[in-house]
């Protein structure tokens, strides 16, 4: 079995989308222990992320769902981390 530990995306979101709760909701997801966001950039309507998602087993479909349900797209996967076990 294949365990994700860390996911570095690159993402854009609008700018009525609030860091802190899709930091929250990221966080919320089983397997992930810790949600690091930082922002790149900012024009008129979004904004640029970057977040570092750490854990145990993160489950990268309800990641990516979170995403979605906050209208964020992700742009990248710059990096992964994966440990088989």
């Amino acid at each position: 079995m294949v365990k994700i530990k860390r996911i570095v995306i690159d993402s854009l979101k609008p700018h009525e989308t609030e860091k802190l709760d899709l930091s929250k909701a990221l966080c919320s997801i089983e397997g992930v222990e810790e949600v690091k966001l930082s922002v790149t950039e900012v024009d008129e309507m979004t904004e640029t992320i970057r977040i570092i998602i750490n854990g145990e087993d993160v489950d990268f479909d309800g990641v990516h769902k979170v995403f979605n349900d906050f209208g964020t797209a992700i742009r990248s996967i710059d990096e992964i981390d994966v440990k088989r076990k």
